[in-house]
């Protein structure tokens, strides 16, 4: 959830002013950010917005569909509160997360300047930001669905904090054992709207689940050298030479192709969807191929390429897939 200091200084959240031209006084006025849009910045940056963002997204799907199938409308049951509470422990998981790593993050350049590792927000400051986020919304959650939601939601963000996060440091393995949190999204919107596990919500998770390796492989040789300096024991990082980081990226993409099928396979979206899960698919898996040519290439500017292109495609192929999905099932019923 999928699910990862020093006090702050008043004086240095607003960033220097840009140099402008020496000709004029423009310089003189060149903008810089103020106190309350670096805040904003930081906090965005604090809870991952970006990442919690898609698990609301997964969440609105499992939660639609879940509606779906009872026969109620998503409005009546309340989507906004639910997605409100799976984002707010979404985003205590991640200001934890970043609490934990805030040493390792300050080790590599995409994440050194980050709040905590770059001291604008404290240690204690993101603890309380991040226990209070997590708090807050498993008590929403308590208030708008049901106690297995919350004890999921729960459940997901200690093991993405106390597992997942550790681990990282420990074996490749945290991988495979982030992807469970990394996939509960979906799970805990069918939940909240049905109030009991169904075979339906464990495909929308394994869908999740799968989707999750060639994306993480493509993140994960891109930023190799990086996650090397820190420590971080990533595929790339403990067997260098990529084979073991293609096999696994492989092995996942063919494996999507079925399990995209499953909610065909359990009746919640007819042939259409079928046809349009393969077609995907097949562009994932295609695009993930393409991906092995990082074992050919001398030239590493080709094999960031291959693999933005795998990450890029990632990112475009589950909200394509979970769309269609949506909407088949509102054909089909």
């Amino acid at each position: 959830m999928t699910l990862v200091s020093q006090a702050a200084d008043p004086t240095t959240l607003a960033a220097p002013a840009t140099t402008a031209a020496p000709h004029g006084p423009a310089h003189l006025h060149a903008p810089k950010p103020g106190l309350t849009a670096t805040l904003i910045h930081d906090f965005r940056e604090l809870f991952k917005v970006r990442v919690t963002g898609l698990v609301v997204v997964t969440g609105w799907a499992g939660f639609y569909l879940g509606s779906m199938q009872s026969g109620i409308s998503t409005l009546q049951r309340g989507l906004l509160d639910v997605l409100f509470g799976i984002g707010l422990v979404s985003s205590g998981a991640g200001a934890l997360n970043q609490a934990i790593e805030r040493s390792i993050d300050a080790l590599m350049h995409r994440t050194a300047d980050r709040p905590l590792p770059a001291g604008r927000i404290s240690l204690a400051q993101g603890i309380v930001a991040g226990i209070g986020a997590l708090a807050l919304g498993a008590w929403w959650l308590l208030l708008h669905t049901n106690l297995l939601t919350v004890s999921l939601a729960l459940l997901t963000a200690f093991t993405y904090v106390a597992v997942y996060t550790p681990l990282k440091r420990v074996t490749s393995l945290a991988t495979f054992i982030g992807a469970f949190p990394g996939a509960m999204g979906p799970l805990l919107g069918w939940t909240a709207a049905r109030g009991r596990i169904e075979w339906p919500a464990v495909a929308l998770f394994a869908i999740l689940f799968v989707w999750q390796f060639p994306h993480f492989m493509a993140i994960a040789w891109l930023y190799r050298d990086e996650y090397a300096r820190a420590g971080i024991r990533m595929l790339p990082v403990v067997q260098p030479d990529g084979w073991s980081t293609v096999v696994e990226a492989t092995f996942y993409a063919v494996a999507m192709l079925p399990v995209s099928l499953a909610p065909w396979w359990l009746g919640v979206a007819g042939p259409i969807y079928a046809v349009l899960a393969v077609l995907l698919g097949s562009v994932y898996l295609a695009y993930t191929i393409r991906f092995s040519g990082i074992l050919r290439t001398t030239s590493d500017t080709e094999s960031r390429m291959l693999a933005r292109d795998l990450l890029k495609v990632s990112v475009i192929y589950l909200p394509l897939l979970l769309t269609t999905l949506m909407l088949c099932a509102v054909a089909k019923h």
